[in-house]
């Protein structure tokens, strides 16, 4: 047995008896709480009927990739030739949605196509979690932010007592995020609108509205109608100033700093800008605005900022990211990974469908090989691994 799947079993032992009792208590004193706001008891005891603690939950509250991923694997699979293919063709699909969403709300319809992309690949992997059993775990059964999900389920019950959407379709990520561009619940009550005309907001079956409610989530997060969201820079080898999205200067002062424009050309953009290193000085390097601003607002990580931001550009035909990241281990794209899913099947790993999606079974085969070439064990899907499976 691996060391993951004893430590899923474990978890799952954890959760039995005594755990269960607390879990059960837990969730008659969210009835309670769920009644004070108005959530009627059928609403509450129809949206827990055989609800029970799901421990993966927790597991992957502790293994989050925005801030555990090499930002160079993170954009290499959200921002590749694939994902771009992909994101044009929805592009034209939903064409007047998009450009509908564009006029009513003033936000790049590239940014909004991005978004989808990251959030959900285009609505392909929406999270499988059933939002009331997903959010309850965490507000009973984890050890840091309680409160916040506490609130997230109470705004869970209060779409399915209000119909706006059947329960059956809540189902989202770990942390309760839901539909083709995952809004959160309480997101969800305060942005979500209706973008098909149709009289509700349905986030899950409806790609106008999650077009249409992401562009009023980016309009209230400060988006600038026209205005880039930045562009990548060269600093010089002796750079010692600030840096940092929240470390606004003018463009004059960037400028006095050496800092240039990729390609050549002075430097541009309304307001101020922060210099973002997100793999230090010795890595690519971007001014961004404000619009960079609003794209984290979404979810807190400068990585997913940035990879929203590079894959609008790519959208839009501009290139990708020009310098190289540091590193002799470079990421693999969807299409390497399945390649590299599919060596590790030749050579009698057990790692399911060659999907590009890298799980724990996929993670404890690269490990092996990692173990025979002299690598770190980590179970990182890199280009060293799969050039070594090449043969190469």
């Amino acid at each position: 047995m691996n060391a993951s799947r004893l430590a899923l079993l474990l978890a799952a032992a954890a959760f039995a008896t005594p755990a269960a009792a607390d879990f059960d208590s837990c969730v008659a004193s969210l009835r309670a709480q769920a009644a004070a706001q108005g959530v009627s008891g059928a609403t509450f005891d129809s949206a827990f009927r055989g609800v029970r603690a799901e421990p993966k939950v927790i597991e992957l509250m502790n293994n989050q990739p925005e801030f555990k991923t090499p930002i160079w694997d993170y954009l290499a699979a959200l921002t590749d030739d694939e994902k771009v293919a992909e994101g044009r063709a929805k592009m034209r699909e939903h064409a007047s949605a998009l450009a509908s969403a564009e006029q009513r709300f003033g936000v790049d319809r590239a940014a909004i196509a991005a978004v989808w992309g990251v959030e959900s690949d285009f609505g392909k992997a929406g999270g499988k979690f059933y939002l009331p059993q997903a959010l309850s775990t965490l507000v009973c059964m984890a050890s840091r932010r309680n409160d916040y999900f506490r609130g997230e389920l109470m705004s869970t019950l209060k779409i399915i007592q209000r119909g706006d959407l059947d329960a059956a379709d809540l189902k989202g990520s770990w942390a309760g995020a839901f539909g083709h561009t995952q809004f959160m619940p309480s997101t969800y009550l305060r942005l979500a609108v209706d973008g098909d005309g149709d009289g509700r907001r349905d986030l899950v079956n409806s790609p106008a509205d999650a077009i249409h409610s992401t562009a009023n989530y980016l309009r209230k997060s400060g988006w600038i109608h026209g205005a880039a969201w930045g562009y990548e820079v060269q600093i010089p080898d002796s750079y010692s100033g600030p840096s940092g999205r929240t470390a606004k200067h003018p463009l004059s002062f960037w400028e006095a700093k050496g800092v240039r424009r990729v390609g050549g050309g002075g430097l541009s953009g309304g307001g101020s800008a922060g210099l973002l290193l997100p793999a230090g000085r010795d890595g690519p390097a971007f001014l961004v605005f404000k619009n960079y601003d609003a794209a984290y607002s979404y979810n807190g990580a400068d990585s997913y900022a940035l990879a929203i931001s590079i894959l609008s550009d790519k959208l839009r035909g501009k290139p990708g990211v020009q310098a190289a990241w540091p590193t002799d281990d470079p990421g693999l794209s969807r299409a390497e990974r399945r390649e590299l899913q599919r060596l590790l099947i030749a050579r009698g790993f057990d790692v399911g469908e060659p999907d590009g999606a890298v799980g724990q079974k996929t993670r404890d085969a690269i490990k092996a090989i990692e173990g025979q070439i002299g690598m770190p064990q980590r179970g990182r899907p890199g280009a060293k691994v799969l050039n070594a499976l090449r043969g190469r």
